[in-house]
């Protein structure tokens, strides 16, 4: 299932944690722009990105799921 990835960039500070905890290399990242998405049909939602950003700048929702928030 394909995820969408939106990364907050008010919050985001660019430290690229989301782009090196990343399983599965879902996000590039680029030291002037910070982390984008690359590869978003890679993503298996296992939230490591989410987990451990510090700013809480990554939602990751899909088709059922339409905000990680709601269960």
């Amino acid at each position: 299932m394909k995820a969408k990835i939106k990364i907050n960039r008010a919050l985001c500070k660019k430290c690229g944690i989301c782009a090196f905890t990343c399983p599965k290399q879902v996000y590039k990242f680029n030291t002037l722009k910070g982390p984008e998405v690359a590869n978003s049909d890679d993503c298996i939602f296992c939230d490591m990105c989410i987990i451990m950003c510090p700013d809480m700048a990554i939602d990751i929702s899909n088709n059922n799921n339409k905000g990680k928030d709601k269960k």
